[in-house]
């Protein structure tokens, strides 16, 4: 229904008078009565009973008015909500995040953000686990978070969901650069780095690596995704990481990820999260702006 004629039926019943309506809302007595009784004749029931004194809604009107109220405090709350984006000039939104994506998907979707809304404040805050991130933006200490397979929570929602395989990741020039895909016994030749038991990503790798035969090569276990991205592009080591974890260097042919057959089955998934409920304007603005870029991300894999 056209907004106008909402307001209308919501004045008449407030008042229950199509006069009383009309003065307030300054406009003629059969402009709303004309508005009504096209109504009814759309709905093929009547919405009043109508009396020589006022006019009392039927039960299909105590229906109507019901929606009628809950649309316009809908319209009204986003209404609020574009304005307040239209005047978008300064502000500060806070982002969490696990340490993979610090140096590579996370400060490209943040210089994008800014190139358009030079005047936000944008703080980042590396934390360690998914359960740090959470409790973050459900205390209010963070707008919004961003990390793998976080659990469930009330009053959180999750904005965005991605999946993210862990492959092989390694230099250009390696042996392997070239593939398409791997068997994970195909890496076993290679010197490996993983990453250790504090990692979000080791009961993945444990799962796979579990199977593997006893010439497993493990050179270095660390908890630092950008030594594990350093080391791979300096020789012949190879890692697991997914996209998300490496999406600057790709971009910049310094690494390439190629996919193994034994990740394909359970992977991790990346998730954005932010409050239900209470949201400021500008974190749903630079929140939009993460989703395009986990879904570049995402496509260009």
């Amino acid at each position: 229904m056209h907004s106008r004629i909402l307001n209308y039926l919501d004045e008449v019943v407030r008042t229950g008078s199509i006069r009383q309506a009309a003065e307030r809302l300054h406009v003629s007595a059969s402009a709303i009565s004309r508005q009504i009784i096209a109504l009814e004749e759309d709905l093929g029931t009547p919405i009043f009973n109508r009396t020589a004194r006022t006019l009392v809604l039927t039960a299909a009107g105590e229906v109507l008015i019901r929606h009628i109220r809950d649309t316009l405090k809908d319209m009204a709350r986003t209404q609020a909500l574009i304005d307040s984006l239209k005047g978008l000039r300064r502000g500060e939104v806070t982002l969490c995040f696990m340490s993979g994506l610090a140096a590579s998907l996370i400060p490209g979707a943040v210089s994008l953000f800014l190139k358009k809304n030079p005047r936000v404040t944008i703080k980042l805050q590396l934390m360690t686990t998914g359960e740090e991130i959470l409790e973050a933006v459900a205390s209010g200490a963070a707008d919004l978070g961003v990390g793998f397979d976080f659990a469930t929570q009330p009053g959180l929602i999750h904005l965005s969901h991605s999946i993210a395989r862990l492959g092989a990741v390694m230099a250009p020039d390696h042996p392997l650069a070239e593939r398409s895909t791997l068997r994970i016994a195909e890496c076993m030749d290679y010197p490996l780095i993983l990453a250790d038991g504090t990692t979000a990503i080791r009961p993945y790798l444990d799962r796979v690596l579990s199977k593997a035969p006893p010439s497993l090569t493990t050179c270095v276990e660390t908890n630092a995704i950008e030594t594990m991205r350093s080391l791979a592009m300096s020789g012949h080591f190879i890692t697991f990481l997914t996209l998300f974890d490496i999406d600057s260097e790709r971009q910049q042919k310094r690494l390439v990820y190629i996919p193994v057959q034994e990740f394909t089955q359970k992977p991790q998934s990346l998730m954005l999260v932010g409050k239900e409920k209470g949201m400021s304007a500008m974190a749903s603005v630079f929140a939009e702006s993460l989703k395009v870029a986990l879904l570049r991300t995402t496509e260009t894999g």
